[in-house]
């Protein structure tokens, strides 16, 4: 039974932190505890535990304008942070984890604006069919969470621009993202802030339990080991690298031949690469096979890889230079 609640708000917009803070809180939760831990990120792409990075998100550009790529623990679908949406996590032990419970402190706050919102589908939380909530949960032994989003303000522009994946052909066995349509709140109650927001939230959250609401007590906070999750959250290995086979597919015809590429990407590497072609010369098609092979599977390194592939002539040297391109393409 849950005798203890208490509330603890990140200071951080980094996601990394946020999501170590998070998994430390959940294997600091007690028996009889109940936390509510709110956070925000700012320009982040989350992806669920189980998906190909590459295909739900436009990694390159996303990193490239400053932003970032985080994996969750939890299962689901790709998500779009920023200062709009206001993400909240429920944290407690498996014998006390309810959903339906945890659920209700979100409708209710909302409610309490004066927007009807209802619980749609096993995931979503949605006013008017337009969801501004999607939810996923996590356990591991007795710890458990239930997380999620509440779109405030959220930048539907951003949303789009990131989680669009070129029609490039792609095959996965990742788990992919069904999109939804998506609401913010302050298109019903436009004076709505996160901190109004974050105050309605804890409000519920006392009503709810039928507990007095507590902050997290600070000395129970350990900044060293804190910081070595969300080290873990950043790093290639955890974003990129998890294993999840996909392959890519692309062919375009040049002024020399027509050019296939197929590439087969495990564990964040190229593992296998396929070039087909009806060029008169081979050399460099079986230098580019091999030179791309093992690569890690990033823009800057597969195209520094092809840049470094020697010719021997100026039909090599632009057929290198369309090779370039095409590889490109992918990101």
């Amino acid at each position: 039974m849950i005798e203890k609640l208490y509330t603890i708000e990140s200071g951080s917009l980094n996601p990394y932190l946020n999501m170590g803070l998070e998994e430390y809180l959940m294997y600091h939760t007690g028996r009889e505890e109940c936390i509510l831990y709110l956070w925000q990120n700012e320009r982040t792409v989350v992806i669920g535990r189980n998906q190909n990075a590459w295909k739900e998100c436009q990694t390159e550009e996303l990193e490239g304008d400053g932003g970032y790529l985080a994996r969750r623990l939890s299962g689901g679908g790709a998500v779009f942070h920023d200062l709009g949406n206001l993400n909240f996590t429920f944290l407690v032990r498996k014998e006390n984890f309810n959903v339906e419970k945890q659920t209700e402190v979100i409708l209710r706050a909302v409610n309490s604006l004066g927007i009807h919102a209802e619980k749609s589908g096993r995931n979503d939380i949605t006013v008017d069919g337009c969801k501004f909530s999607g939810n996923a949960y996590f356990r591991t032994g007795d710890y458990c969470y239930h997380h999620g989003t509440i779109l405030l303000h959220a930048d539907r522009e951003l949303m789009e621009k990131y989680l669009h994946v070129s029609d490039k052909k792609l095959e996965s066995k990742g788990v992919d993202s069904i999109r939804s349509r998506v609401g913010n709140l302050c298109d019903w109650a436009p004076e709505l802030n996160r901190e109004r927001m974050a105050e309605k939230l804890k409000e519920a959250f006392g009503v709810c339990f039928g507990l007095p609401v507590e902050d997290f007590p600070g000395e129970r906070l350990a900044g060293e080991e804190i910081s070595r999750l969300a080290e873990r959250f950043s790093s290639w290995d955890w974003k990129y690298g998890r294993q999840i086979p996909f392959s890519k597919e692309t062919e375009e015809r040049f002024s020399w031949g027509e050019m296939r590429i197929q590439l087969r990407v495990d564990g964040g590497r190229i593992q296998e690469t396929r070039l087909f072609t009806d060029a008169l010369d081979v050399e460099l098609t079986e230098r580019a096979e091999k030179c791309l092979s093992g690569q890690v599977f990033q823009k800057k390194a597969v195209l520094d890889a092809i840049d470094g592939i020697p010719t021997d002539n100026a039909m090599q040297a632009r057929m290198k230079n369309d090779i370039c391109g095409l590889m490109e393409s992918f990101f």
